[in-house]
This record gives structure tokens, sequence and C-alpha cells, in this order.
């Protein structure tokens, strides 16, 4: 140990009465500690609720999904679904499409977003995980069913396989409105509940129906929303995303899964550097008391200022015990930080203490997801921040040395 931190460590154990200096000191490092914990919890649920968004879009977006640049809607043919499906890493292609319709059911109605797919749809395994009533197709026996979101079979009072109430899908005509008499400008289709699934309330009310059923129900047999790709494990997205973007029309384009959900990820990365911005500058408010701390300690200790002096101690040597005080401070504040926020998301990551409150929710507690680089970066913008705090003490304490020499 060098001379500066054992200087250091004997007035930071120093049992000498003192007490205000020791008060304002231990300020300092609760400030520290409390504000390392609460970086670390919140950075922790931020990077949980990311991850948890990305377990979401893995059940419901696509790997990869092309859709049309400047219109809503498409017309592809089969020969680019089948070069599509040729690319070395893709498993199968879904034909979509997707709009809001009319539900309705008994007394009740509600908007709900109709999405038409082919039958590839029910290999979507990461899908299934989320069902909790019925089976997952899209027909039976021939015949066209419903897989519904959680909210749709709520509202509407739907139950799976019941014939004697069946899901009314309504949707507008493709012809000029008839206002004398309105019932024909509308399309209307009764289809039987397979199953029901609860992902995500965004989801809940979504409702599937083969892609064949909603070509007749929009009267535009080969109209697309999109082509949704899966990838075969293991398989590189961005590599089998270029070469099928070669083999795309200029009218298309295709994204993968965290293009399809940018804003809400760059929300969340927004959300949390201010939330890390705000936090750095409350334990820069608490790093006020290393300064008053060092600040009083340099006036209790100018005795020994002026025997160091004596014995021939330099300038640099007498700054350095005191930025050395301060950083044994923050250290003491860092670990205390570290042990309470670290501890704190590991009894939540096994035990999930704080729960989301939420049924049907797919996970029952906060999440949490512990990142090496932020716990790296906030104990070094502590340590920063708590060095700077310490250089008018310690440029004072040189200065009040050479006045004890003059």
């Amino acid at each position: 140990m060098n001379l500066p931190f054992f200087v250091a460590k004997k007035y930071f154990l120093s049992k000498k009465k003192r007490s205000f200096i020791n008060f304002i000191s231990i300020i300092s490092m609760l400030g520290i500690a409390l504000g390392l914990t609460s970086l670390i919890i919140i950075l922790s649920v931020f990077n949980g609720l990311e991850e948890l968004n990305r377990q979401i879009f893995r059940a419901f977006d696509p790997d990869l999904k092309i859709t049309s640049i400047e219109k809503k809607a498409f017309y592809p043919n089969q020969k680019l679904i089948q070069q599509i499906n040729k690319v070395d890493g893709v498993a199968f292609t879904t034909e979509v499409y997707q709009d809001k319709a009319l539900a309705r059911s008994k007394d009740a109605q509600m908007i709900v977003v109709l999405k038409g797919v082919d039958s590839t749809f029910t290999q979507n395994t990461e899908m299934k995980k989320s069902l909790i009533e019925g089976k997952m197709e899209i027909s039976n026996g021939g015949r066209p069913t419903a897989y519904i979101g959680g909210g749709v079979s709520s509202i509407l009072d739907l139950n799976v396989q019941d014939y004697l109430t069946p899901l009314g899908i309504l949707y507008p005509k493709n012809q000029k409105l008839n206002v004398l008499a309105p019932e024909d400008n509308i399309n209307q289709i009764n289809v039987e509940v397979s199953g029901v699934f609860v992902l995500e309330q965004q989801y809940d009310n979504y409702v599937y129906l083969p892609i064949s059923t909603v070509e007749q129900l929009i009267e535009a047999p080969g109209k697309r929303t999109s082509l949704e790709i899966t990838l075969k494990p293991g398989s590189e997205v961005a590599i089998v995303k270029d070469e099928i973007a070669a083999i795309l029309d200029k009218s298309l384009q295709i994204k993968d899964r965290d293009e399809q959900n940018e804003s809400l990820l760059k929300a969340i990365k927004i959300e949390k550097l201010f939330i890390f911005v705000a936090l750095f500058f409350i334990i820069g408010i608490a790093s006020f008391n290393i300064f008053y701390a060092l600040s009083m300690l340099v006036i209790d200790k100018k005795d020994d200022i002026e025997t160091l002096s004596s014995i021939g101690a330099t300038k640099g040597l007498v700054k350095n015990i005191f930025l050395a005080e301060g950083f044994v401070i923050s250290l003491v504040g860092v670990m205390l930080g570290l042990l309470l926020g670290l501890g704190i998301c590991f009894i939540q990551m096994k035990f999930g203490i704080i729960s989301l409150g939420m049924q049907y929710a797919t996970v029952d507690a906060y999440p949490v997801k512990i990142i090496l680089s932020d716990i790296v970066l906030s104990v070094l913008g502590i340590f920063l921040i708590t060095f700077l705090a310490s250089i008018l003490p310690a440029t004072k304490a040189q200065k009040f040395m050479l006045n004890q020499k003059s």
C-alpha cells in the first residue's frame, strides 16, 4: 500500500473524536451507497423489461417481415415465396393479411385486429406457449375456425367449440356505399372458436382466421399486408435478411424483429438513459458531502500537514493523501451499494418478491436482468464524481502546507 492510501486509511479509521466530520463522511457513504443501489435496481428492471418485450416479440413477431414501402398491401406471386423458401436458413413463409374488423357475438361487439394466415401459422412453437384454452388451429375438419386473444374471448363471452354461439366477423364490402340498404355494405362470416391465447394486453384483440376465409371476407384474392418469415434454429438473421433483400422488388422492404419494434425498444433505451442521468445527478449532489467532509478534515489535520511538511513531504503527496481519503469514502459507499443493489436484484430474480399483479401475465414478477456493463459504468461514474469533489479540498490542503512553510 503506498503512502497516500496508508495515511488516508488511518484518517478514515481514526478513533480520534471528530464526530461531526465522521457524521458527514457517513452521510456521504450512505448517499453513494443508496444512489448506486437505486441505479443497479432500476437499470436491471429496465433491462428485464426489455428482455421481456423481446420474449413477447419472439412469440408474436416473425424473425423477418416483408411489407410494401408505400402501400398498405401488395400482391406477392408464388414464385417470390418459393424463392424466399429456398434461401438457406428459412424454415417457412407465412402469407398474412391484417386489418381491423368488427367482431360480434350475442349482444356484444368490439373492434378487433383481423389477421388472416395460412396453414404454416400453426408451426409457430413460441405462439403455442401462450395458449390457455382449446387448440392452436385455424381450421377443423375443413371448416374455418378462429384463434382469438383473451380480450376478445372475455368481452364477447366466447367459449371454445361453442357451435351455438359462433363468432361473427364483419368487414365493409369493396363497393360503393348503399345508403338505402346498409346491411348490403357489409360482408359477414360466422366461425367457431378453436382456441384462446393470452400473450400481452396489446394483442388481446387479435383474431386469427385462415387466409382463404379472409380473402372472401375482403373480396380481394391474393392480397397480402405482409410475408412473415420464420428461420431455422441457429440461422444468422442478418445474413438471411441480406439474401432475401437481394431478391425483393424495390417496392418491398424487409425488417428483422428489432426493426419491427424499433419505436418501443428506442423508447425503453431513452427512458433508461434519462433515469441513469437523473440518478447520477442525485449522486452528484450527495458527493457535495464528500467535499465538505474533506474540507473540514483538512482544517482538522493542519498539524499533521505541518509535520509532513517539516519532514520533507512534497505538495503532491499531501494532495494525494486527501484525494485518497475521498476515494476511500466513495469505495466504501460503492461496496455497500453493490452489496445492496445486486443482493436485491438476485433475491427478485430467485424469488420474485415484487409481483406484477397481472392475471395471465407472461411473467408473474417484475423481470430483472443484470448487465455487467451497466454496473461498471455506474461504478466508474461514481468514482469520477467523487474524484472531482475531492480535488478542491485536496488542493486547499496543498496550499495550506505552503502557508505553513512560509
